[in-house]
């Protein structure tokens, strides 16, 4: 796949109002037509309709991109809360083939660990499903080591996605190392940190009032004030390669493990094309080093979820 994937949650769920469909589908299929053959997205985006945007605007070149997709709530809903019961999965799955137009799900991840389902019962669900030619690979997402590893044994784990970008480094302790261990690759969601490592987000934005950043105590106003050393430093090391906050940031994670896939997400066009562009810079060994030493001078305020999201992070 594409050394970068499109995150595609923004366009209908989570950062304000959706995008109009037609320009959603332009979008999508701009960044095909610019060499992107990894597509993220989710039934609880919406819910349903990010799916079956997804579907409507891949459909003419299904066969040279992967989808890959998520299960693990009740109704879709992610407000209501999880639901990983087998016959939840299987449901899932046959209404996210119609939304998405294919009849099979390249990626199924589960979207969250549910502590009141066995992992086990999870990946035997999701091996079903594969042997069924429904699905082709399993992924987690947030899910702990201990998790992995048990999912993993009944049935063999392709990826997980969980956040990771230079202002949440938590996966270089204990996940990375397992999935390197395991051959598991690794798609990091949020890689511009919502947003705000591109530069373009201060102490004096303002969100729409739909905005989930609104709820993240990362993103009150002290903490965004707290948190611009670190923007600040990576315009410094931008400006030295010519290039944005943004490609930096991605060009970092890029450097990290040839099997790390960030997914940034985006609404615009322009936006999209200065994503991809992380692709053409090289950072040296001495940049890396130079970054991982600043970054580890900035101590980053506030919480990354509120305290009912944070309780779904499995660990």
């Amino acid at each position: 796949m594409s050394a970068l994937g499109l995150g595609c949650m923004g366009l209908s769920f989570g950062y304000g109002p959706a995008t109009e469909k037609d320009a959603a589908i332009k979008l999508i299929q701009a960044a095909f037509e610019r060499g992107v053959t990894f597509f993220d997205t989710a039934e609880a985006y919406g819910p349903f309709i990010n799916e079956e945007l997804l579907g409507e605007a891949l459909e003419p070149f299904r066969e040279k991109v992967v989808i890959a997709t998520k299960f693990g709530f009740k109704e879709g809903k992610t407000a209501i809360g999880l639901d990983s019961r087998p016959e939840n999965i299987r449901a899932v799955a046959e209404a996210s083939l119609k939304r998405l137009r294919t009849d099979v799900i390249d990626l199924f991840y589960q979207h969250r660990v549910d502590p009141a389902i066995p992992i086990e019962d999870v990946a035997g669900t999701v091996k079903d499903l594969i042997a069924a030619g429904k699905v082709k690979h399993f992924g987690l997402s947030e899910a702990g080591v201990g998790t992995i590893r048990r999912a993993h044994a009944v049935q063999p784990v392709t990826a997980l996605q969980s956040e990771y970008s230079l202002w949440w480094k938590e996966p270089e302790l204990e996940i990375l190392p397992v999935l390197e261990e395991l051959g598991i690759g690794f798609v990091p969601f949020s890689p511009l940190g919502k947003g705000f490592l591109t530069g373009k987000i201060n102490a004096d934005t303002t969100f729409d009032k739909s905005d989930f950043r609104n709820v993240v105590p990362r993103f009150d106003e002290e903490n965004r004030k707290a948190n611009q050393n670190l923007v600040d430093l990576l315009g410094r090391i931008a400006e030295t390669k010519n290039a944005t906050s943004a490609q930096i940031a991605l060009s970092w994670l890029l450097a990290q493990k040839p099997w790390i896939v960030p997914i940034p997400g985006t609404t615009k066009i322009q936006r999209l094309e200065e994503n991809l562009g992380a692709n053409d810079i090289t950072l040296t060994e001495s940049n890396l080093e130079e970054i991982n030493q600043a970054v580890a001078l900035v101590e980053i305020q506030g919480a990354r979820y509120p305290e009912a999201l944070q309780k779904r992070v499995d660990r």
